[in-house]
């Protein structure tokens, strides 16, 4: 009997259970709020965009409907907006997360651990993985699809094993966005113009206070506000993997992922370039398995050269760290394709080893990018999943690997003297490779090292730490490789800088150690750790006045908070202060002493500033660490400048620096746009206008009719050139950087020749790289600077004078030889003996032709008192000096394109 019956009740148990598994899986998936029930429409939907307010109201209600997923506050925008990341994993593992967090610091930070120890904890880990919705605002599907994403993973986490799987093994940050006040300015706009002839126009403003696009070049500086919130998250949590979405696959592509083209950073660790290539194609393989045709490899497009990436930096810091590229058409406008569209060696469909499954065309939405990014997304997760334990344990491999290298062979260390010409400017770059996780020493003790005395409190960088292949990244010289497209061709162009070299562009002495650093000198090395700031509870004034991130800056990591300057000084008597240019926070005393309303002058190479009292000189002294020289009296050039910035509707991303360099030195500016051009009176407003890099058609032209709203269209046109071209000859400085220096050539008719405009690529290119200048320091825009100096060239014009030139060179590249010093330069012939900067006569006027890039992305700090010296050049001090003879005279014969002569053809 008991043989009979026991199946019977086994039987019903079993069903009673499955049925209530099955209507408490239904119970839970009624309680998670579906998407559209917070947006007003299915996220994919044509014509369509969420805000980040949207988007974060939605996974609020995820936090508050599962145990699965928990908000977590990582701080503020440049803008303001709160901003989030949601943790998404089991409920054990979200209950437990103090365990997984400290097993990722352990296997990150490994020295003194052994193989078998780091073996345990990969076994007792969680992969953390780090997914988002993108940096670049207009590539609108990625902040779409992690709205998509969570309800995924939230809402079939009990019906799908393999979601189930994933969460039980990995620990998930899915950032909603990484620019959510981007995200909010291109959906308003999107909407905004939405069913009008608009819908697809380019917004007429950066998707970033200050630089757009570029806040994905700003890795190992951390200028912004958002690469610090993101950086200091990630050295709290130390991700396993990190996977940014982008969407510019190369047309006809759908998607493309890695392996990255040619070249890598010559320092990426092995181990996680061979994950990455992997992970590139377990997405690939999802992809095929999904039927999702298109997706590419390699190319000649995205390499992986230059560090500042936000989602590639990471691989320095032994992170398998990637970017994804989906096709995009425009917002959430959809688009039919025909193979007509196709370029033509795309148009035969022919299959190819890295593009196994061509895309044959049709429409593409918004909703199609989505789903090739969650599929993508999903293959990540499911990659981490699957080789929990490799992915942990080859952190703690490469890491280690990284660390025994640097005991066996060069650099050993990096020496970083307190004194250099500018004491605030080491400051200013080791704060940032702390915040990156850099371990920093100094000497308690004077030393002798490899025949180089080193004085007491010398900074050191060992480089037997898991992050060294970071610091060699940025402190050694870059070797651009010569990489053609074909044999005698033209050079595969660098995706974006070529050279970046942060010793040469902070003008800093740094020497490499060439020997092992003996017991006796690790003796004297002491760890440099300062009382680190709490994010969460700081005052929002400025924590750390000598480097110039304002708020809590990068205090927010003990390392950086113990990097002090040697202290200012004070010398002299009198009531009159000295301060000298080649300290860039002479420049922060200037902007402080206007708002006092105190005098400021120019006199001799030096700034004059009068009537400062002894409590604010010394809080300047404090502060600032600046050494000011007091004095009876002086005879200068009064300055009060009335700065103009020009900011074109085109969302210029260069003077979008140049903003954020004046806000924070707190120089007084005015912007202008278009309009102000079309008044005759810009003498009356302004002493100085100044405009940043941009193309010639770009400043005269604008946008096309009928390409935006009409209150963008244009640029200064005919009217706005005549009035610019007045306001030089009434007495104005019009300042030039870069590219912006063919405007004035061509629209002000300066004799003055780009010698290598129009010339071909594959005779003479740079890409982004540092080449050496000899200074004009007798100039006033060259005050400070010091007699050869390392400027950072990009598209940048080389001049020659023509009949007819008044003025005079401000800096000249040398007659023989090349002048580089990181990157890449082909042709040398095309700037020996040119000049890089002038200052050219123009009526009573002056127009400075910068042929370099002063304040690059906030990198190049060496060069930038000369932009705010020709800002502070105005109509008086030109008058005040005789220009200078012999530093430099125009080739006999130019080099370049014959047709590339001064002004207008």
């Amino acid at each position: 009997m008991t043989n009979t019956v026991l199946p019977q009740v086994t039987k019903k148990a079993t069903l009673l259970a499955v049925a209530f598994q099955i209507s408490f899986s239904s119970l839970l998936l009624a309680q998670i709020p579906a998407p559209e029930e917070t947006l007003g429409f299915k996220v994919g939907a044509d014509f369509h965009l969420a805000t980040y307010e949207q988007s974060l109201e939605y996974f609020n209600k995820l936090d508050v409907a599962s145990d699965r997923i928990q908000m977590v506050h990582v701080g503020e925008t440049s803008e303001g907006r709160p901003w989030f990341f949601a943790l998404i994993s089991s409920a054990d593992n979200i209950k437990n997360i103090g365990k997984y967090k400290a097993i990722a610091q352990r296997l990150a930070h490994p020295d003194g651990m052994t193989r078998e120890e780091a073996k345990q904890l990969a076994k007792e880990g969680k992969p953390i993985v780090h997914i988002d919705g993108g940096l670049h605002a207009s590539e609108v599907a990625g902040a779409q699809h992690t709205i998509s994403l969570a309800h995924q993973l939230i809402s079939t986490a009990e019906s799908d094993e393999r979601i189930a799987r994933i969460l039980d093994d990995v620990i998930i940050l899915l950032w909603p966005s990484l620019n959510p006040d981007g995200q909010d300015i291109i959906a308003n706009w999107y909407e905004e113009n939405v069913g009008t002839p608009y819908e697809v126009a380019p917004v007429p403003w950066l998707y970033q206070k200050y630089v757009g696009h570029d806040n994905n070049r700003d890795a190992y500086m951390v200028n912004m506000i958002e690469s610090r919130v993101v950086g200091r998250t990630w050295r709290e949590w130390e991700p396993n993997i990190i996977h940014v979405h982008h969407q510019s696959s190369p047309f006809p592509t759908r998607i493309w992922l890695p392996p990255f083209a040619e070249p890598i950073a010559s320092q990426t660790p092995p181990l996680v370039a061979r994950e990455v290539n992997m992970i590139g194609m377990a997405m690939a393989q999802e992809l095929e398995t999904e039927g999702l045709k298109g997706a590419v490899h390699m190319g000649q497009g995205f390499d992986a050269w230059y560090p500042g990436y936000i989602d590639y930096m990471p691989v320095l810091q032994n992170i398998p760290s990637f970017w994804t590229e989906t096709a995009l058409y425009r917002y959430a406008t959809p688009y039919f394709y025909t193979i007509n569209d196709f370029p033509k060696d795309r148009s035969d469909l022919r299959i190819e080893s890295l593009y196994s499954s061509p895309w044959p065309g049709g429409w593409w939405r918004i909703s199609d990018a989505i789903q090739y990014m969650q599929t993508a997304s999903i293959a990540v997760l499911d990659y981490a999943s699957k080789y929990s334990e490799t992915v942990l344990f080859n952190k703690y491999q490469s890491a280690q690997n990284t660390i025994e290298k640097y005991r066996n062979e060069p650099p050993y260390a990096y020496f970083i003297p307190q004194q250099q010409r500018d004491p605030a400017r080491p400051v200013e770059l080791l704060k940032r490779l702390a915040f990156n996780g850099i371990k920093i020493s100094q000497l308690d003790k004077a030393i002798t090292f490899d025949g180089q005395a080193y004085p007491k409190g010398t900074w050191v960088i060992p480089m037997d730490q898991e992050f060294a292949e970071l610091a060699r990244q940025v402190l050694d010289v870059q070797v651009y490789p010569d990489l053609r497209e074909f044999p005698d061709g033209p050079l595969e162009q660098p995706y974006d800088a070529a050279g970046w070299s942060l010793p040469l562009q902070f003008e800093l002495n740094i020497i490499a150690a060439a020997s092992p650093l003996s017991e006796d000198i690790r003796a004297s090395l002491r760890e440099v750790k300062g009382t680190k700031v709490d994010w969460k509870t700081a005052a929002s004034d400025d924590n750390s006045k000598i480097d110039f991130a304002p708020g809590i800056g990068f205090n927010t990591n003990e390392v950086a908070a113990g990097i002090l300057p040697l202290p200012g000084s004070l010398k002299g008597s009198g009531t009159t202060l000295l301060l000298d240019p080649k300290e860039n926070n002479t420049f922060r005393v200037l902007g402080e002493a206007w708002k006092q309303g105190l005098t400021v002058e120019y006199a001799n190479q030096k700034y004059v500033v009068k009537g400062a009292s002894e409590t604010l000189t010394k809080r300047w002294v404090d502060d600032f660490a600046v050494n000011i020289a007091r004095t009876g009296s002086s005879s200068g050039v009064r300055i009060q400048p009335r700065i103009a910035i020009y900011e074109p509707w085109t969302a210029s991303m260069d003077m979008g620096w140049t903003r954020w360099l004046l806000d924070n030195f707190g120089l007084p500016y005015t912007v202008i746009r278009n309009s102000d051009f079309a008044a005759s009176n810009l003498k009356d407003r302004f002493d100085v206008i100044v405009m940043a890099s941009e193309r010639n058609g770009t400043i005269e032209n604008g946008y096309k009719k009928g390409q935006v709203p009409p209150r963008y269209e244009g640029g200064l046109g005919e009217t706005g050139i005549r009035n610019l071209d007045d306001f030089v000859k009434a007495g104005g400085t019009l300042v030039c950087m870069n590219q912006s220096s063919d405007f004035a050539i061509e629209s002000l008719y300066l004799p003055v020749k780009n010698i290598v405009k129009g010339v071909n690529r594959k005779d003479f290119f740079t890409g982004g790289s540092i080449m050496e200048v000899a200074a004009n320091t007798a100039h006033p825009v060259m005050a400070g600077m010091p007699d050869h100096a390392s400027v950072f060239v990009n598209r940048s014009p080389v001049f020659t004078t023509l009949e007819g030139f008044k003025g005079e060179a401000l800096a000249k590249y040398q007659e023989k030889g090349s002048p580089l010093r990181s990157g890449f330069l082909l042709g040398t012939k095309y700037l020996n003996g040119y000049a890089a900067a002038l200052d050219v006569q123009h009526g009573q006027g002056h127009v400075i032709l910068f042929g370099f890039q002063p304040q690059w992305r906030g990198q190049p700090m060496g060069t930038y008192r000369t932009l705010f010296n020709a800002m502070l050049y105005g109509e008086n001090t030109a008058k005040s000096r005789a220009v200078s003879e012999g530093f430099w005279a125009a080739p006999a014969k130019a080099e370049g394109n014959s047709r590339a002569s001064g002004g207008k053809q």
